[in-house]
Parts: structure tokens; sequence; C-alpha cells
């Protein structure tokens, strides 16, 4: 086993420099001391050449020489006890900077301690500083705030896999039951196996779907917060004009009123990435309507910002629930259903707005339904990268003009 080397630690860089600051303190002190003393003991400099000076023990010196002997002594002295003390105080003084720092520094020895302990099973551990309020409890109070995110993200990173993978298992099973049944049925004719290709069919768009839905919010969510990979000036309304056109048969099989106000509305970003989000704001609005229902979409702009505006009747959503939307594979506030879509449109939705600098609101419909509204920066200004996709509260703020839902 190597021996320990010695590191030039933030304690013992510390304690160095407390130390070589008192060192060079004292020393300094004990010049001008030395300086002082031997400048100050001259009282014969006045008297007049050759007078003497008289001793306690009777003897007679020169009182030049009786001056020069006793600066001397005085001086040889003075630089003796000076050092002595000088050393006592530089050795004690270095050893309390040495207590000093480590009780300083001891939360940092924690923070590394508990970086070195965190892993799947530990992410609940925290630091826990309770000493005095300075720089170390404000790094320790960050650090432990850094957990709570990091455990938040791998928590909810879980969830999405987990959901993930149930969802793409329940065509997979789908499928497979499906085949083992027909072929482990000795009757089987024709039509059984007609029937079998159209359920794997069906099942296998499902899991595409699925899996398209997958790739587009990481490709979103990968350029948030950092310049996009395509800008390109892009209107709102085709988007939404596309998206309807997608919808049209589902929209006129189930009897939607369907009520448009698209007027030019140009952003800058990735076409691909915009259109999508109109196309999952239409779908939603069409798969969670009922029968007969209405929608209505309005795109607009005032030249800072530009603005898609769908919504549509349907089931009643609590607003307080309108934040559980955003959440994947969650559909209508309910969660993992395996009914109608993935569950990603709203996800996907958020993160094509936060790639883009924009923000959406969702606000519940009285009677029943969702108004979503999708704010980016107008073409021509300078949108603000990564700003954060806010979700609603009880009390919307105000938004274009909106079209009233229970209107003829």
């Amino acid at each position: 086993m190597p021996a320990p080397r010695l590191r030039p630690t933030l304690r013992l860089r510390l304690t160095l420099l407390n130390g070589v600051l008192l060192v060079g303190a004292g020393a300094i002190l004990v010049v001008l001391a030395w300086l002082l003393v031997r400048d100050a003991l001259r009282p014969t400099d006045e008297l007049q050449p050759g007078t003497t000076v008289v001793l306690a023990n009777g003897s007679t010196v020169d009182a030049g020489q009786w001056q020069q002997q006793l600066v001397s002594a005085a001086l040889q002295e003075l630089l003796v006890k000076g050092l002595g003390a000088l050393l006592a105080i530089s050795v004690v003084g270095v050893a309390g900077a040495y207590v000093v720092a480590g009780r300083a520094l001891r939360p940092l020895h924690q923070v590394t301690s508990t970086a070195r302990r965190l892993g799947e099973a530990t992410l609940d551990q925290r630091i826990g500083y309770s000493g005095a309020d300075d720089e170390v409890a404000e790094l320790a109070e960050t650090f432990d705030a850094m957990l709570d995110r990091i455990a938040e993200a791998f928590e909810s990173q879980k969830r999405f896999v987990a959901n993930a993978s149930h969802e793409l298992r329940t065509p997979l099973a789908v499928m497979r039951t499906e085949i083992d049944v027909t072929l482990t049925d000795d009757e089987a004719d024709v039509d059984e196996f007609r029937r079998m290709a159209t359920v794997v069919r069906d099942a296998s768009e499902r899991a595409n779907g699925l899996v398209d839905a997958l790739l587009v919010l990481a490709r979103s969510e990968a350029q948030s917060g950092r310049r996009l990979g395509r800008k390109v000036e892009t209107d709102l309304a085709d988007g939404a004009r596309n998206a309807l056109a997608s919808m049209r048969r589902e929209v006129d099989r189930i009897g939607l009123t369907v009520d448009t106000a698209l007027r030019r509305a140009l952003v800058v970003g990735d076409p691909g990435l915009l259109d999508r989000l109109a196309g999952n704001l239409v779908e939603n609005a069409v798969r969670y309507n009922h029968l007969h229902g209405r929608l209505w979409i309005r795109t607009g702009s005032d030249g800072i910002e530009s603005w898609l505006v769908v919504g549509n009747t349907g089931f009643e959503v609590d607003q307080a629930d309108v934040p559980g939307l955003f959440e994947p594979f969650r559909r209508g506030g309910r969660e993992r259903t395996g009914a109608r879509g993935s569950g990603l449109g709203l996800s996907i939705v958020r993160a094509v707005c936060d790639a883009h600098g924009g923000s959406v609101r969702v606000v519940a419909q009285p009677g029943g339904g969702l108004e979503v509204t999708v704010t980016l920066p107008a073409a021509g200004t300078t949108p603000v990268v990564a700003a954060s996709a806010s979700v609603p509260v009880a009390t919307p703020t105000p938004a274009p003009p909106a079209v009233d839902p229970t209107a003829d």
C-alpha cells in the first residue's frame, strides 16, 4: 500500500499563510523594538566629553563607555527574549490556525464524504449543517438543495423509464398474445389470420407512435437551454392549418364544430418541432373532445410575441390537476390508462416551448375542456434562451382575446 503523500490541502495552505503572516508581523515588531531601544538609550550624548559615572558598586567608568555597555546589553536581551517570544507565539498561532481552519472546513469534509457516499440507494443523505450562518453554511445549504434536485430528477427519470417500458410492453404483449393464440388454433382460417394481422398492425403502429414521441421529446429536451440545431422562420398559423387538415376525418367523424382565427404568427425555430407542437395540441383537442363538441384555434402576433391557442370542450378538469398534465404518460389527468395516445403530447409541447424560449399555459374551461396557449418570441426579436415553460396557476395571466367556447 503506497504511503499517503503530503497534499497542499486548503487547511494546510491556510495554516501556512497564517503562520507566515504571524511570523512576519512578529519579526517586524522585534526589529522596530530593537531600533527604538538602540536610538533611545543615548543619555550621555548631551554630556561633556570625559564625564564619568559612579556605579552602585563604587567603581567609576567613562559615561560614553557605560552607555555603550548599557545599550549593548539591552539590545542583546531584547533580541534574545524577542526571538523567543516570537517563536512561542508562532508555534501557538500556527497550531491554533490549524485547529481553527480544521473546524471551519469541517463542513467541506462533510460535503466530500457525502458526495462519495452518494448512489442510487443513498440520495436521501444530506449534510444538515447547523453551524454559523457564514459562507460554509451557504455552501452546505446549496449542496443539499442540489441533492434535492438530483433526487427529484432521478425519481422522475425512473418513473419515466418505468412508464415507457410499460407502454412499449403493452403493444408487444398484445402482438405476442394474438400470434400465439392464432398459431395454436388448429382450426384458424384465413379470416382469423387476417384478424390477427390487423391487431398486430394496430399494436405495432401504437408502439411506433410511442417511439416517435419519445424521440421527439428527447430531441426537444436535448435542445433546451442551448441554441437550436435549426432556425427557420416559421408561421404558427401554417402549422395549425396542417394539423387541422390531418385530423379532418376524425373531426368529421365525431361532429366537432371548428372555429378558427388564424392570423400570421411568425417565429424562428425548428420547423419540425414547431409542427409537432401544433399537431400535438390539435390531436389532443380532438382526441379528448366529445361528440358534437367544439374546437377553436387561433394564432396571432403583436411583433414581440407570437401565440397559438387551441381549446376544446370535453370532460371537466380541475385547475389544480392541470400541472400534472405536463407529466409524461398522463392522459387527461389519468396516469397510464393504456387508452388513447401515448400520454406525451403536453410533455412534448412544453419541451418544444422550452427549447424555443417560450411558455405554455393551460386553463381548465368551465363545463369541461381545456384551452392551451403557447407563446413564443416573434420573428425579429431576440428570444430568451431556455426560458422555463410555465405551468399555470388557478388565475391565468392576461392572454390574447379568447373565443368563447360556449358561443354558437
